[in-house]
């Protein structure tokens, strides 16, 4: 640990929505329409599935009362959140797929009729740094998951916690991988309804519910 930072959880949200700026300069950059519609496309979503992440953060810290990783891994001593906020882990994991442009929501890099999106004019290590950039992207939020659902490093054996941390990622990593290989891509009008017709409203409300209990429970 480099930092022990109040806001860890705030400071991840901040630095991981820099990588929209990437993609959108790199579309527009290209003079080509459709590098440029495929940096919109992916600007849009990211944008649109962020806004569920963090309501669906929210939701899920209320009980902790902090935004301290360090805090967030001890609180889950006696039970991973995982258990206790499975709905809110399979939301904050389909959202997951959508930020970081991963099947079934790679829609910015729709080959059929995007030519590959907004990368289609970079090759050799231009394009190796994008693939680099989105692989770092999606381990980055399989470590956000082990240590918000997953109980971080905490383990009942007796394996070192640096061990038992990276198996828990690989694990997400592996989800990913399988969610790939397993569903069809959705259209981009489907990607942007469930967005924001069914994971805004259901995280709104995951909120609300846990806001009416935390408070409920500081009066009691």
């Amino acid at each position: 640990m480099i930092a022990d930072v109040e806001l860890g959880v705030l400071y991840f949200l901040a630095i991981s929505s820099l990588s929209v700026y990437g993609i959108v300069l790199a579309g527009w950059s290209s003079n080509s329409k459709y590098a440029f519609l495929g940096a919109l496309r992916s600007t849009a979503q990211m944008i649109s599935y962020e806004v569920s992440i963090g309501l669906i953060l929210l939701a899920t810290l209320l009980p902790v009362g902090s935004l301290n990783l360090t805090y967030i891994v001890f609180f889950q001593e006696d039970l991973w959140l995982i258990f206790s906020q499975w709905v809110l882990f399979l939301l904050f994991f389909v959202s997951s797929l959508a930020e970081t442009n991963r099947a079934p929501f790679d829609l910015p890099e729709a080959e059929a009729e995007l030519v590959s999106g907004y990368n289609v004019e970079y090759s050799s290590m231009g394009f190796a740094l994008f693939f680099l950039a989105e692989y770092a992207n999606i381990i980055a939020m399989s470590v956000i998951i082990t240590i918000v659902f997953l109980g971080g490093w905490l383990t009942i054996f007796s394996i070192p916690f640096s061990i038992i941390f990276i198996a828990k990622i690989l694990f997400i990593l592996i989800l990913f991988i399988w969610v790939r290989t397993t569903f069809p891509r959705f259209r981009y009008d489907q990607l942007m309804r469930l967005g924001w017709k069914v994971f805004l409203p259901l995280s709104l409300f995951f909120f609300f519910v846990s806001l009416v209990l935390v408070s409920f429970s500081f009066f009691v």
